[in-house]
């Protein structure tokens, strides 16, 4: 599996360090900048134990609560053309995400698992992957539970999967890109650059993965112009290195963190 997630990894680089160079918002980050070796260690180990936890959780889910969706409406619902069926899921997945989301910055102990992913103090293609598997067997769960529930076809989820995972890593590349009025409609890199701000202005703000127009919906957008963020990263005290910060959600705190102390999936 590791193998398999190198070669990955190899062919994303081979097409995101050329874009980051040609486009770089910040042109003078390294490529092999500070917690660069860090965040690889989590892009080729994190996999396994991500997919392990979502296979078990959704498996669980979905058995516990099939008796929820009627069988014409799975039926009815896998019956519907191929791009259809990807946009419904978009916008369904993207509605559990926002929550889940929202969650692990509102309540301390999943703050504590989201923070991780907070600490990136530059972001590049790399850097998304440093997220914990909790947090991300959780918030994906969010997403694909639904997903599952209502019957869509294993193509359709594999495409929605591939476009979530693909738009992720823009999200936190090294880019500036406009999209002009889009940006209220989709996740542009600005908007989730400003999510990862470590500018009070800015906590709480941009929870969507991939529709920005939730956040214009429930209040929690924030795009000041054509601005970007100062910094990044956090103020709580977050380890340095992968094994210790694996284990610092499980460390007890003498202060819970507040969770608005970061800026986001």
């Amino acid at each position: 599996m590791e193998i398999l997630n190198l070669k990955g990894l190899l062919i994303t680089a081979l097409i995101f360090v050329p874009i980051e160079h040609l486009f770089a918002l910040r042109p003078n980050q390294k490529i092999l900048r500070k917690a660069f070796f860090n965040d690889l260690i989590y892009a080729v180990f994190n996999n396994a134990p991500i997919t392990i936890g979502l296979i078990a959780t959704i498996s669980a889910a979905t058995k516990a609560l099939s008796w929820l969706v009627p069988e014409f409406v799975s039926l009815a619902i896998s019956s519907q053309p191929l791009w259809l069926q990807v946009v419904e899921i978009v916008l369904i997945a993207d509605i559990g995400f926002y929550f889940a989301h929202r969650a692990f910055h509102a309540i301390p102990v999943l703050w504590n698992f989201h923070a991780i992913h907070h600490s990136i103090e530059d972001l590049d293609w790399l850097a998304g992957h440093r997220i914990h598997p909790v947090d991300q067997v959780l918030t994906k769960s969010a997403s694909f539970i639904p997903v599952y529930l209502l019957g869509f076809t294993g193509e359709s989820i594999a495409i929605f999967a591939l476009i979530f995972h693909a738009h992720a890593l823009l999200l936190h590349a090294n880019v500036r890109l406009r999209i002009g009025p889009l940006r209220w409609l989709i996740a542009s890199p600005q908007f989730h650059h400003w999510h990862h701000a470590n500018e009070r202005t800015a906590y709480n703000k941009n929870f969507a993965g991939q529709l920005s127009f939730l956040d214009v919906i429930f209040g929690t957008m924030y795009l000041p112009g054509k601005t970007v963020p100062e910094r990044y990263g956090v103020d709580d005290p977050i380890p340095t290195n992968y094994i210790e910060q694996l284990a610092y959600p499980l460390v007890p705190k003498r202060k819970n963190s507040e969770a608005p102390s970061s800026g986001d999936a």
